[in-house]
């Protein structure tokens, strides 16, 4: 596992990405984001991530790779689950779930279903996962 922090600085970037995927931060997605996370433990360093990708404005490949990257150090997690609902408001939250944000959140979905199918299977034969080694 990571560290918590890192992990929910990843979660801020993916928000970022599927709130973003449309081409412009909609208002109503950040009220979205508020609303969802506010009552959140890491609320704050989950809105810092989503600012600071808001301000940098980096390559939203570049964000997607590095925030896989995360959940693949980190491996299962419960939390998994509260992100996929935080992404799922924020994108719904302005006039519906646009094609560009289904088509992340899709691709997100199977991509951290595949690691999580590897962990698994690896779990099951006995060996030490990438983050132990």
């Amino acid at each position: 596992m990571i560290d918590r922090e890192r992990l929910y600085d990843a979660f801020g970037e993916l928000i970022y990405l599927v709130a973003m995927a449309d081409g412009v931060i909609q208002p109503e997605e950040t009220a979205a984001l508020e609303e969802i996370i506010r009552k959140h433990p890491w609320a704050e360093e989950i809105r810092w991530s989503f600012d600071y990708e808001i301000q940098k404005n980096n390559p939203p490949e570049y964000v997607y790779k590095k925030v896989i990257n995360v959940f693949e150090q980190n491996g299962p997690d419960p939390e998994y689950v509260y992100l996929l609902e935080v992404l799922e408001t924020v994108a719904k939250a302005s006039a519906g779930i646009d094609p560009n944000e289904a088509a992340l959140l899709n691709r997100f979905t199977q991509d951290l279903s595949q690691r999580l199918k590897v962990d698994i299977a690896r779990i099951n034969s006995g060996e030490a996962s990438p983050a132990q080694d």
